[in-house]
């Protein structure tokens, strides 16, 4: 269940919890960020690649590529045995900003985005069917915790794709894990 837990960025305990959908959506929009709930619901096997997932749901994608002006798209599947997921974890934790905005898709599993602003952070745990966009220049993190088991659709307008501005700040160290 997707959920939204909102922090004074002094760190926990949280000020509200949101389960609701249309809560979230709106709490969230407050902060420029939108929230939306998609169908998930293209069969895929454990070992389908990552054109194959966008094939899947490539529909979607090119509405979201046309309306938006993305240049680019990518898939990003890990399981808790990647080889990378130690390191990728490390570097998804620390709090960074982009030039674009950032629009995730989860078609399967989850993780957890920490969105910095107005001297809160807000904690959305986002799940298969969850749409995440973080507008451009927001401070946030990313948590896909220590066994890691998702499937997210990303999407870009730079044509380089993930390509982060880190803060510096050790905000990130004083909030929850993802476990």
């Amino acid at each position: 269940m997707s959920e939204l837990r909102v922090y004074s960025e002094n760190g926990p305990p949280s000020e509200s919890v949101c389960i609701e959908p249309a809560e979230i959506r709106r709490e969230l929009g407050e902060i420029g960020v939108n929230f939306e709930r998609w169908r998930a619901d293209s069969a895929l096997s454990a070992e389908a690649t990552s054109d194959e997932v966008i094939a899947a749901y490539r529909r979607d994608i090119d509405r979201l590529m046309n309306d938006c002006g993305f240049s680019s798209v990518d898939v990003l599947r890990m399981t808790p045995d990647h080889p990378d997921r130690d390191a990728l974890r490390a570097k998804f934790l620390e709090e960074h900003t982009h030039a674009e905005f950032e629009v995730r898709f989860f078609v399967e599993g989850s993780g957890l985005f920490y969105l910095h602003a107005r001297e809160r952070v807000y904690a959305v745990i986002c799940e298969q069917g969850d749409l995440i966009s973080v507008p451009h220049g927001t401070a946030h993190w990313f948590d896909m915790g220590p066994r890691p088991s998702f499937t997210a659709i990303r999407l870009f307008t730079n044509p380089e794709g993930w390509v982060a501005n880190f803060t510096g700040s050790d905000i990130a160290s004083r909030f929850p894990r993802y476990e």
